[in-house]
This record gives structure tokens, sequence and C-alpha cells, in this order.
């Protein structure tokens, strides 16, 4: 579990892909403190991966990370050029503050972005999904995109709305984003669940037994 709180902005340093579609990528970035454990979870712009191996390269730390084909194809870590900025962040501790929202690094899809334009010191980005996307989200609600919390700042049927504060282009890789670039993005996990729910139930016929239950 994660908060879209980004810690580190990494590079994609190696990409290798199998006949199979699996593979693994290699990111660079600064040192970590307190330092890494073999193992552990890392969101990678969005998407939960176990930290393979590390090693010190030109100053801070070179990660190594196996991928899935399944995560391959439901993010844009297959497609993103090697050298590309990525957002990082380690596994939520019990005992941290959590400053975004629940992130459980399941990227739900890759969408793409419609417009990115400077709005005063902030600026203003739009993104294009599908409407099974839009219904798990609401205005003012959460989402993260590539890993990122951001609040939905407007909603319609085929996309939404964020603003990025200062702070959040200076410390994230969105700040490289433009129209057309591909993004991971997550609902938030609160939002699938009534989705779910809500689809699970089915209209009760109103009958007198249906009246009595409902306490006529």
């Amino acid at each position: 579990m994660f908060t879209g709180i980004i810690e580190k902005v990494g590079s994609l340093a190696a990409r290798d892909l199998n006949p199979d579609g699996s593979g693994g990528v290699e990111i660079r970035c600064a040192a970590w403190e307190p330092e890494l454990l073999r193992g552990e979870s890392v969101a990678v712009s969005g998407a939960c991966l176990s930290l393979e191996n590390f090693r010190p390269a030109n100053g801070g730390i070179a990660m190594t990370f196996s991928v899935l084909k399944e995560t391959f194809d439901r993010t844009n870590l297959g497609s993103v050029p090697l050298g590309c900025e990525l957002n990082l962040e380690r596994a939520l501790r019990a005992d941290s503050r959590l400053g975004g929202h629940f992130v459980a690094g399941h990227v739900d899809a890759v969408c793409r972005v419609s417009a990115m334009q400077k709005t005063g010191r902030d600026w203003r980005l739009d993104i294009e999904c599908g409407a099974e996307l839009c219904q798990q989200m609401v205005p003012k609600g959460s989402v993260a995109v590539d890993g990122v919390s951001l609040t939905v700042a407007a909603l319609s049927e085929e996309g939404f709305r964020v603003h990025l504060i200062p702070i959040t282009i200076e410390g994230t890789s969105l700040r490289r984003l433009k129209a057309g670039s591909l993004v991971n993005i997550e609902t938030d996990i609160i939002g699938k669940y009534v989705v779910r729910q809500l689809g699970r139930q089915t209209r009760k016929k109103i009958d007198m037994d249906f009246l009595r239950e409902a306490g006529y």
C-alpha cells in the first residue's frame, strides 16, 4: 500500500523484454535512507514492483525489478523511452503519516493526456479515459496519475481534470507531460468497492413482504 506522495524521481536506465512479454527494468535514482531491502515493494510511476536487487551507481543506486507481462500490458512501463523520469515511492509504514490517499499500486489503465496548460503558478492537466474508469471517480475525490496522489477537479464521461501545484511539478515526473503523453491511472480503491457493490445489488420486487421488511 502507498500514499501517492512521491519520494524520489528516478530514470529508466534499461529495459529487457522476454519472448513471452515479461522482462525487467533497471531504474537509477539517488540513494535511499534508510537503505532499501531486497524484496520490498516500490511504486514505480504507480505500479507496485518488488525490488529484486540494487547496487551503487554514479553516486546513487541502480535498482532492478522483474516485470510481469500483465504489468507491461497494463502500464506505460513498456512504452516510455529509456532515460524517462519515473516517480518512486516506498510502501507505506504503519506508523507513517497518510498525506495522500490509499494507493494500491495496481494500475487500472493507461490513459492519454489531452492537455497540459499553465494557469498562473499552477498547471491544468486534462486526461482522457473511458466511461468505466470515470464511474469510479467523483469530483474532489482522489486519483493517482503515474503514482501521484491528486484531486479530481472536474469530471466528464470522457475524462477528468486535475491541477498541479508548483511543488508537484518540481518534485515529480509529471513536469514532462504534454498532450499525447501516456500515464498510468489508478482510481481510489474505495470507489472501486462502492461501484462493485452497487453493481451487484438487484432491485427487489415491491410486495407485501418487502413493505413489511421496510417497517410498513
